[in-house]
């Protein structure tokens, strides 16, 4: 399925720029060009079709159904919304103040917020072609599940109290409000012409929000690849110890990446030994817990909000990489 991008990464490295596979930059090279490739027509392929399917769907209607249901439904619900959205974390902040906005229960919204930068459809994807299907579906139900616990969690100590002034204003507000279901239209039907538009629209937006970290992404996993001595990160984080996955976890906080981003170096920490647990920690921690997210999630969160939702990520991504080194090799 994927070697037309092997094919030519090796034209253009290899064959075109003379390199050889045999030297750390000639590798590095080529892993960088077949995973680029790889990931840009992959992204824009299912953004493209997701985003045709989708093109009758407002947020605002989706605001509307989850803040009707019961919360078991909500949590549910919104971690699967937050799983079949293309959206960085950074990205999802705006859904995440119409979510207040609509009233809808902050546990709810953060499950969203929590799920929607883990999954996503080119991550799923190349977990698929590169780990399989087990391993693939347990992906998606860890990534759903930390979400929903995470806003479960929020909502029994009541989150809510610690939102700055105007979001929890905004969400006491709606709250307070009678719900009024008359004020949900239909959705229009839309022309084929005008789903394509949508579709081509929302495709060229998001590929402009995560171009940048795809290629940030893939470099380093093509320096990890290339340039790091074989056996220098199983010999560091590769032995299995208890506390490999959160030093991997805490050693992820600095950088930023997407969930499509994060794959290539993620396939090229596997191919350098690291367990895959300990892989998924760190990969875990670079898309949901890192630093430029917190800073965005400070416009809308006090400190001790903030502090409760790092802390609980850090456990949580913890807990996943333990659980996913001792099963993985029933996988």
């Amino acid at each position: 399925m994927f070697q037309i991008f092997t094919d030519l990464a090796t034209w253009l490295i290899y064959d075109l720029a003379g390199l050889s596979s045999d030297t750390k930059l000639g590798s590095a090279l080529h892993f960088f060009v077949e995973d680029t490739t790889k990931i840009f027509a992959l992204l824009i392929v299912m953004i493209y079709v997701i985003a045709l399917l989708r093109a009758s769907l407002r947020v605002e209607r989706v605001r509307d159904f989850l803040a009707g249901k019961t919360r078991g439904f909500g949590y549910v619900m919104a971690s699967g919304f937050g799983a079949v959205t293309p959206f960085c974390s950074c990205s999802s902040i705006p859904v995440f103040l119409g979510f207040t906005s609509a009233g809808i229960p902050v546990g709810i919204t953060m499950a969203f917020l929590l799920t929607s930068p883990l999954i996503n459809e080119v991550a799923v994807l190349l977990l698929l072609s590169l780990l399989g299907w087990k391993f693939t579906l347990l992906y998606v139900l860890v990534g759903m599940f930390v979400g929903i616990l995470g806003g479960i969690f929020l909502d029994m100590i009541k989150a809510e109290r610690w939102l700055q002034d105007f979001a929890k204003k905004a969400l006491e507000q709606a709250q307070s409000q009678t719900a009024n279901s008359s004020n949900i239209d239909a959705a229009p039907k839309l022309s084929l012409k005008e789903r394509h538009d949508f579709a081509k629209d929302e495709t060229l937006d998001i590929f402009r929000l995560v171009w940048k970290w795809v290629i940030v992404g893939v470099g380093l996993g093509a320096t990890l690849h290339g340039f790091v001595p074989d056996g220098w990160i199983e010999a560091h984080l590769g032995g299995g110890q208890w506390w490999s996955v959160p030093g991997a976890v805490l050693l992820g906080i600095p950088l930023y990446s997407n969930a499509t981003g994060v794959i290539p170096v993620m396939e090229s920490l596997i191919l350098k030994g690291l367990p895959v647990g300990t892989t998924l920690a760190f990969c875990m921690s670079t898309v949901a817990a890192s630093f430029p997210e917190f800073v965005l999630l400070k416009q809308v969160m006090q400190w001790r909000l903030l502090v409760i939702l790092f802390i609980l990520l850090l456990l949580s991504f913890s807990v996943v990489g333990w659980v996913f080194n001792l099963f993985t090799p029933f996988l």
